[in-house]
């Protein structure tokens, strides 16, 4: 989707991006300005390099890695912001700090629920080491295993975690929080929560689809509508259509998964099952040969997948959990909010598992 060609403006190709959120007649400076404008184009640049290179590409663990990684980098960019602006923690208005800390909780927890079903997944690659194990030596009683880790593995997968369950209503309260407070004497304010809008509404986008990927369900995904005054407003629109339409595809057309690493080994499996079913005839040495190399390689592409995905969503959580410690710290000594993002930057914490 690409946006119409004006004219050449000051700042904002849409004229004054704060005329629905700040009275007639507010001002912000040029130098606010170009610090809002610089974050938005940022953003927009981000979120256009998100977008998936072809159908194909739609929840790969690598795209999904990719977008984790995105996260990272957007929350970096809103503590270089703060930053930027020199907003005192002392001139934040309670509103601000309830917001930010009631959402980063929220964001805390769906990273555990995220964290604990990659966890889950990667317990399945137990059940396929023992298939794979068992079926080096073809004898009847290795076939016997094989079988039984292969029917461990079927019901490992097909299990529900609860953490999902409650990750959709904290994703629930998380967009009920996108609209922006109503900011009254603070143009720095003003572009702090129109940043941090920004921030929410990819952040949000990106949980759903991490959601519907790992749920085996479309109804969570979100359909955000983004005013056209964002500069990423446009590149927003694009990934979000292009990635939920190829979603939604998936799960009409019957697919128990749309992880395509998962899907792979899923085929692998179907394919082997019947081979170990009944014994092996002479005959059927190669069909074996190839289903258990072919079974092998998918295990092993997802087993390396989930476990640079849990890489990133640990990074993200902490990445978080660092923005809660420094706006804590800061409340309890006071002081300028830009020095303490950047005192906590390597501030450590437990993983999350």
């Amino acid at each position: 989707m690409s946006r119409p060609q004006e004219p050449h403006r000051p700042f904002f190709p849409f004229g004054n991006p704060f005329r629905m959120i700040s009275p007639k007649g507010s001002y912000l400076s040029p130098k606010l300005l170009a610090l809002l404008n610089a974050f938005e184009e940022t953003l927009a640049g981000r979120i256009k390099n998100l977008k998936p290179a072809g159908r194909e590409d739609v929840l790969r663990l690598s795209w999904m890695r990719c977008a984790m990684e995105t996260l990272c980098e957007i929350h970096t960019d809103i503590k270089t912001l703060i930053t930027a602006l020199e907003l005192p923690v002392c001139d934040w208005d309670d509103k601000w700090i309830d917001v930010y800390f009631d959402n980063s909780v929220k964001l805390l927890d769906i990273c555990i629920a995220f964290s604990s079903e990659i966890s889950r997944l990667k317990q399945g690659h137990l059940f396929l080491q023992c298939v794979l194990h068992n079926l080096g030596d073809a004898s009847s009683k290795q076939f016997v295993r094989a079988r039984s880790s292969l029917d461990g593995w079927r019901q490992h997968m097909a299990s529900k975690n609860p953490r999902l369950d409650s990750c959709f209503c904290v994703m629930d309260g998380l967009a009920q929080t996108l609209d922006l407070p109503k900011i009254k004497n603070s143009a720095k304010g003003k572009v702090l929560m129109r940043a941090m809008y920004g921030v929410k509404v990819v952040t949000l986008l990106v949980c759903s689809i991490f959601a519907a990927a790992f749920s085996g369900s479309a109804k969570k995904l979100t359909d955000l509508q983004v005013p056209e005054t964002h500069l990423w407003a446009a590149a927003f629109a694009d990934l979000q259509s292009f990635v939920n339409t190829e979603i939604r595809s998936m799960y009409t057309s019957g697919k128990v998964t749309v992880l395509t690493e998962l899907e792979a080994v899923d085929t692998g499996v179907k394919k082997l099952y019947p081979v170990v079913q009944d014994g092996m005839d002479p005959v059927e040495a190669e069909v074996l040969q190839n289903s258990t190399s072919d079974l092998g390689k998918s295990a092993d592409k997802l087993s390396q997948g989930l476990d640079l995905l849990a890489k990133e969503v640990d990074k993200f959580f902490q990445i978080v959990l660092n923005g809660r410690d420094a706006l804590l710290c800061n409340l309890r000594v006071g002081g300028n909010a830009s020095d303490q993002v950047r005192a906590n930057k390597n501030i450590g914490s437990p993983r999350v598992r």
